[in-house]
């Protein structure tokens, strides 16, 4: 007789933390069909549209986090914190879960902090190379804490660190048998270079500005783009739809589409997006976002370009170093090559199973 274990998620604010907790779900459903599952995310995030999408029920939490600069908008955030757990709480003893997963975000703090409170174990999925506070702090209670990125003992308890990679969209193990039907999905032209531009789920205020500004320099380099500029700025740039063979989307629901069409990806460095173009396998040029904490995107980034697998200019050095490295790539079919095959060496395409192996064991050790 199949366990009919109850599972609680929470991971949200980006795309970044929503779809690796998704993933997950996903694979322990396929395990434990019989499992409920239950998403605890912030009120008004991204999350309570994706997550529902999924096939998923969610419950959302009042709660941000604390803006970087002086705000009035910081005053509310002790109140967001106590409302967050009482309701957590309410959550997590109407629920009763086996288990607890943060995949990181506003809401996942307050749940797990409540869930580890009554018991229930609790499972970290770490993305960034460098932790921010929340997942520092919950490491102290949790069980497991499954990791992207060696050297992570720095700020772990280094007997609960299982280094596993960060989940990633299945579909997009298999791209290069898509590349035909991709370029026929977005209406490209075969044979014909294809930039992907991708800045993160809610948009990129500073690659949206590079990309408009170098328009007519891709022009002449004679190269289409699929170009993801973001929820917050698509009323902006729609304009530019269809015009310089540029194809300008809000949000990219078919990613192995996209992949599979590109030749090259200027990229934000978050931890899924890192991990998703290290399964693909194409050239890439990081431009980390220097507004988050503790600088953990350009972290990201050197982690891969030490490595000799991407380009990273800094958003200060756009305006110097953009279209000559941007030249130079085009230019080499030997460097592109070169960085795609490398890049695909550090790829952990079993990283959703393993986080799930680890869950199944609190599981069983629970009962």
């Amino acid at each position: 007789m199949n366990q009919k274990y109850k599972i609680i998620l929470s991971g949200g604010g980006t795309g970044g933390h929503i779809y690796p907790a998704i993933a997950i779900a996903n694979e322990l459903k396929s395990r434990f069909p019989d499992a409920d599952f239950l998403f605890v995310g912030a009120k008004d995030r991204m999350e309570m549209e994706k997550v529902p999408q999924a096939g998923y029920d969610i419950k959302g939490l009042w709660i941000s986090g604390i803006q970087r600069k002086l705000t009035l908008k910081n005053l509310s955030f002790p109140f967001k914190v106590i409302s967050s757990i009482w309701k957590a709480r309410k959550i997590v003893k109407s629920f009763k879960p086996d288990v607890a997963i943060g995949t990181g975000g506003f809401a996942s703090g307050p749940l797990l902090q409540v869930a580890a409170s009554n018991n229930i174990p609790t499972l970290i999925q770490e993305q960034n190379s460098y932790p921010g506070i929340t997942n520092k702090l919950l490491s102290k209670k949790a069980k497991k804490i499954c990791v992207a990125y060696d050297g992570l003992e720095r700020f772990f308890p280094e007997d609960k660190i299982i280094k596993t990679g960060n989940p990633v969209r299945q579909s997009l193990l298999d791209i290069k048998t898509k590349t035909v039907e991709a370029k026929d999905f977005f209406d490209l032209k075969h044979g014909k270079y294809t930039l992907l531009v991708i800045g993160g789920s809610l948009g990129s205020r500073r690659i949206n500005e590079l990309i408009e500004k170098e328009l007519d320099f891709f022009d002449t380099q004679n190269i289409q783009i699929i170009w993801q500029c973001g929820k917050l700025y698509y009323q902006r740039y729609k304009i530019y739809k269809n015009t310089k063979d540029v194809q300008v989307y809000e949000f990219l629901n078919n990613m192995d589409f996209a992949y599979a069409a590109a030749d090259i990806v200027i990229s934000r460095a978050g931890a899924g997006s890192v991990s998703e173009l290290c399964i693909v396998g194409k050239p890439v040029l990081f431009i980390p976002s220097p507004n988050v904490a503790e600088d953990h995107q350009t972290k990201n980034a050197m982690s891969i370009v030490n490595e000799d697998a991407a380009i990273m200019i800094k958003e200060e050095d756009l305006e110097a170093d953009f279209e000559n490295k941007f030249s130079q790539l085009v230019g080499s079919v030997e460097k592109q090559k070169q960085l795609g095959d490398n890049i695909k060496k550090l790829a952990l395409v079993n990283a959703t199973k393993d986080i799930v192996d680890e869950v199944e064991k609190l599981l069983k050790n629970n009962k």
